[in-house]
């Protein structure tokens, strides 16, 4: 009588310890690509702030302004009003306009950067206001907004969701001036405020360029690397 012979397996079984092992093997390779990634091509990012409030508000042409209508893109807000003096407001339209005489010389990647100007005056800056304080700026409409509310309305937008301190009252406005750059996702990403990180036009367009490049290049184990950053605060200043 033959004696049968038992074929060994194609595939041979591994154990539940095995599978494991395999497992924190894939994860340690994962984490040192991560940290290779991160060491050997540093990577600064914005923070992720908070999400910036939807809104619905009326521009310099009569026209209503939503959040939606700007998703999908980088956005600089600047908060002041057209009667707004030196110091009082700063250099802040200034440094508006010479963002946008120079968003030419930064590589967008693909990316559209639009400036919004959303005054506090609501009882002063009509449309027809806000129109000429445009073309003082000589602002581009293809690319430069204004914009305002009803007082009640614009205080919970601005207030209430920017988070940006004013009281108007009759002729008097007090306003801490500030410039607010959100990303594509609705997500502000950087505040420029005198007291804390004083608005700059170079600094501005290098944190335009920077949230492009995250953009175009946070996919697959590059993505990791930018979590990474994330993670471990590698914020630019």
């Amino acid at each position: 009588m033959t004696a049968s012979v038992e074929t060994p397996p194609l595939f041979p079984r591994l154990d539940l310890r095995s599978w494991q092992g395999v497992a924190l093997a894939l994860l340690a390779c994962l984490i040192l690509a991560v940290l290779a990634f991160v060491i050997f091509q540093p990577i600064q990012v914005l923070p992720r702030m908070r999400l910036a409030p939807g809104f619905a508000l009326i521009d310099q042409d009569g026209r209503p302004l939503t959040n939606e209508d700007l998703r999908g893109q980088f956005v600089l807000y600047n908060f002041t009003y057209s009667r707004c003096q030196p110091p009082d407001c700063g250099n802040y339209d200034q440094i508006m306009r010479e963002v946008q005489q120079r968003m030419g010389e930064i590589d967008l990647r693909g990316q559209r950067l639009a400036l919004v100007t959303i005054s506090v005056d609501a009882a002063h800056d009509t449309p027809a206001v806000l129109q000429r304080y445009a073309q003082g700026l000589e602002a581009d409409a293809a690319v430069w907004q204004f914009a305002s509310a009803a007082p009640e309305r614009l205080k919970q937008i601005v207030g209430g969701g920017f988070e940006v301190f004013y009281e108007a009252e009759g002729e008097e406005v007090q306003l801490s001036p500030t410039m607010i750059l959100v990303d594509g996702w609705g997500i502000v990403r950087a505040v420029y405020h005198m007291r804390t990180t004083p608005p700059e036009t170079e600094r501005i367009l290098r944190h335009v360029e920077l949230l492009a490049v995250e953009v175009a290049q946070s996919k697959g184990v590059a993505r990791l690397g930018y979590e990474a950053a994330h993670l471990f605060l590698c914020y630019a200043s």
